[in-house]
Formats: structure tokens, C-alpha cells, sequence
């Protein structure tokens, strides 16, 4: 029997630089929630992508930012740092074109890991002009010396092979770390919570996204049925009678977009029922933080 390859390789850069979108497009599957706002994602997510002898666990992690004025921040930060410890390659993206301050965090912190870090270059299809993509490859090269460099666009699943050719040829010989049947490490309830959020941060603009988190309640199957209950929980009643919306109406619109994204992914109906609750300061305080899922 021919001997098996496993790793974990973790997706590291500043928020909105495309580290979800990625990740599903490696995955082949939705695992990660996308939206066009920074700092979508919150917690650490492992996609799976497991084929004949050899399975990626890639390690999705909240965007590194240098702007922490709240608890939920620093939380976020500290996630994503400790995504990093024990994975045995790191992904670090960047948007094609642009080097920020938050695009230097991230590689300062990245290199004080210790684990090899390759560079990629995400939202190629951006650059219109594709003899500017090289110069910013070759200046963006010798910011470090990186294991390897790959441009790509995760959103048109452009030179996704070319990445995954690199990342296998630097997986070690291992059993596989999971079920192959898997696709990520996370619960059914977990993903529920996160679909809600994603349809929230679409429907709703400004700051708001950022003031509001999901926690489910209830998920339990009767009769082929799968009743589900979740908690929207705002920082102020002005929030809540915005996330709530005019006689409803982005409440039942997020939960008519929330029911059929599950009944299509379960194969399964789903009864789905929404609250809104106004919870001060939540996302200043620690311990409420950890109280609704968010790890230390």
C-alpha cells in the first residue's frame, strides 16, 4: 500500500484579502462564509480536501490587523496567531497590486512562527495590465525569503493546481488527520450560525455587521424535520430595530435565504426561527465573547 501524505497548511493575511474564498475553492465545497466586508471571518475553520493518499487540512484564520480598539479584535488577532503553532506550512496572501501596513504585520508575525511561508498572490484577475503583476511579484519576492510564490485568482479558480502542485510536494508522510468524508472540522450548528451572520452582513451596511454575532440555540431533527432556533444578538435596541427591519422585513428575508441554503447543503427540510436580542457590550467583554463560541 502506497504510503499516505497528511499536513496542516494555514491561510494567513490582512482581512478582505481573500483567505475564504480560497479556502472553498480548495475545498470545492462552501466551509467558510465570504462577504465583501473586512473581518467576515471570526474563528479558526479547517476545510478539508482529502483525494487517494493525501489530505490538506487548510487552516482558515480571521484577518491579521494592526487596529485593535476592542476586545473582539484582539481576539481575532490572537486566533489567528494561534492558528499558526503546529501546522506544517503558511499560506500568506496578499492582494495583487497592493502592500499595506496590515500586509507587513501580518509577515512579522508570520515569520516569528518559525514554519516554512510561501507567498501567494490572490485577485490577479484585478490587474488589468498584466505587465504590472510582475513587478509586484518581484518587489513583493524579496520581502522575505519565501518557499515558494504562486499568483492566483481564488474567485475564478485561476491557477488553483499550481498551488495545490506546491503545497503537496511539502506535505509529510502521515495518516490522514481526519475522516476523508470530511470536508471541514466544524459542526452543522456551528455552520448555521455563520450562515445567518453571512446574510446579516449582506443585507445590512455600515458598522452594524461588525455589532452583531449569532448564537444557535436549537438544532434538533423531528420527523425528518430539522427545527432550528438562533439568537441575533445587537449592541443597542437601535441596532436591533435595524437588523430586524422595517415589519420584519430583513429578518424574513435573511432567514428565506439562511432555510434554503440549508434545505439545498442537508437535503433536508428546515424549520428556522430568528430572534433579536440587545446584549450591551459584547463585544468589549471577554467573558461574553467565550460565552458565545468565540475561543480564547
Amino acid at each position: 500500500m502506497s504510503e499516505t501524505r497528511a499536513g496542516m497548511v494555514a491561510l494567513v493575511g490582512r482581512p478582505n484579502v481573500g483567505k475564504s474564498t480560497l479556502l472553498n475553492a480548495l475545498v470545492g465545497e462552501k466551509v467558510s462564509i465570504v462577504t465583501p466586508k473586512p473581518q467576515t471571518t471570526r474563528h479558526r475553520i479547517i476545510g478539508l480536501r482529502s483525494e487517494d493518499n493525501m489530505q490538506i487540512a487548510f487552516v482558515d484564520t480571521p484577518g491579521i490587523h494592526a487596529s485593535t480598539p476592542r476586545a473582539l479584535n484582539r481576539l481575532m488577532n490572537k486566533t489567528a496567531l494561534a492558528a499558526l503553532s503546529g501546522v506544517d506550512l503558511c499560506l500568506m496572501l496578499v492582494e495583487a497590486g497592493r502592500w499595506t501596513e496590515d500586509d507587513a504585520l501580518v509577515l512579522q508575525r508570520a515569520k516569528q512562527v518559525g514554519v516554512p511561508l510561501a507567498l501567494v498572490v490572490n485577485k490577479i484577475d484585478r490587474i488589468k495590465e498584466r505587465d504590472r503583476l510582475l513587478p509586484f511579484l518581484q518587489e513583493t519576492s524579496r520581502r522575505h525569503e519565501f518557499t515558494f510564490v504562486v499568483p492566483l485568482s481564488a474567485s475564478r479558480r485561476e491557477n488553483l493546481g499550481a498551488l495545490l502542485g506546491e503545497v503537496q510536494q511539502r506535505l509529510p508522510v502521515a495518516p490522514f488527520l481526519f475522516d476523508p468524508e470530511q470536508l471541514t472540522d466544524r459542526s452543522q450548528r456551528f455552520m448555521v450560525g455563520e450562515a445567518v451572520r453571512e446574510k446579516l452582513m449582506l443585507q445590512l451596511q455600515q458598522e452594524l455587521p461588525y455589532s452583531l454575532t449569532v448564537e444557535v440555540e436549537k438544532y434538533t431533527e423531528e420527523d425528518g424535520l430539522l427545527h432550528i432556533a438562533a439568537i441575533i444578538w445587537v449592541e443597542r435596541e437601535s441596532h436591533k430595530a435595524i437588523a430586524i427591519g422595517a415589519k420584519g422585513s430583513v429578518l424574513k428575508k435573511v432567514g428565506s435565504q439562511v432555510r434554503v441554503e440549508l434545505e439545498k447543503r442537508l437535503a433536508q427540510k428546515v424549520f428556522l426561527q430568528l430572534w433579536v436580542k440587545v446584549k450591551s457590550g459584547w463585544a468589549d467583554d471577554e467573558r461574553a465573547l467565550q460565552s458565545l463560541g468565540y475561543e480564547p
